[in-house]
């Protein structure tokens, strides 16, 4: 069988570098170089690729998925499905179905969609097979999503959902989208208000300069008062004696 050479360049820890050289059988390449098949793009197989994490790496996804929140994902469909209809469907329960539901980006699109009055911000929902389609779906959410006003501390990372990197970072997306939702009172959010708290809202008041004027001539009380105070009686002491 036909073989072919790689050659690895390794850096030393002085600073040199080692050649090695690794054979590998022409059918292995060919499973490398070959195009990702649609099953294996659907699952994401064909994209990321990844193997499992260890050390350091493991620690950190760890502490990651530790942040996901089981009760939270309950709210959440439960919420999604009655803002957008039972043509959404809904997950198996867990993480993975969590993902497996949202990552093509058409039930986060019907969701957006739902909460505007009028022209909606996602033009084409069409579900799709192909990895960098599904991506750019949830793309089209997350930029509807920020200009409804949840802000960007609160966005996911397109990866968070696709790949499976952070869905509490995608929990707390939907939680923010929620919660405006259920603040701006439109009309348009569908489930229990106590499901999302209410964002504070500005109190803005218009002062005239007469005010703001009158204003300035006032003490504060945390300075104390000077009604009635003078300087009358006040001992500052003997004066210093000069010889």
């Amino acid at each position: 069988m036909k073989s072919f050479s790689f050659l690895l360049l390794a850096f030393w820890e002085g600073g040199a570098c080692e050649a090695y050289t690794n054979s590998v059988s022409a059918s292995t390449l060919d499973s490398l170089t070959a195009p990702a098949t649609s099953s294996e793009l659907h699952s994401g197989v064909g994209m990321a690729n990844k193997g499992p994490s260890y050390g350091l790496s493991r620690q950190v996804q760890d502490k990651i998925d530790s942040k996901y929140d089981p009760e939270l994902e309950q709210i959440l469909v439960e919420w999604i499905t009655r803002q957008c209809g039972s043509g959404v469907g809904r997950p198996e329960a867990g993480k993975l179905g969590f993902q497996t539901w949202l990552k093509d980006g058409c039930v986060l699109s019907e969701l957006i969609n739902s909460l505007y009055v009028g022209e909606k911000p996602v033009k084409k929902i069409q579900s799709s097979s192909m990895a960098f389609k599904q991506m750019e779906q949830i793309s089209q959410f997350l930029n509807a999503a920020e200009k409804y006003g949840v802000t960007k501390t609160d966005m996911f990372q397109t990866v968070d959902l696709w790949e499976g990197k952070d869905l509490a970072a995608v929990q707390r997306t939907l939680s923010a989208l929620g919660s405006l939702a259920v603040t701006k009172d439109d009309g348009t959010y569908n489930g229990d208000p106590n499901w999302f708290f209410k964002k504070a809202q500005e109190n803005k008041r218009d002062f005239s300069d007469e005010q703001i004027k009158a204003g300035k001539n006032v003490i504060g009380l945390q300075m104390g008062s000077n009604k009635g105070a003078s300087q009358e009686g006040m001992s500052y002491g003997r004066p210093r004696q000069i010889l």
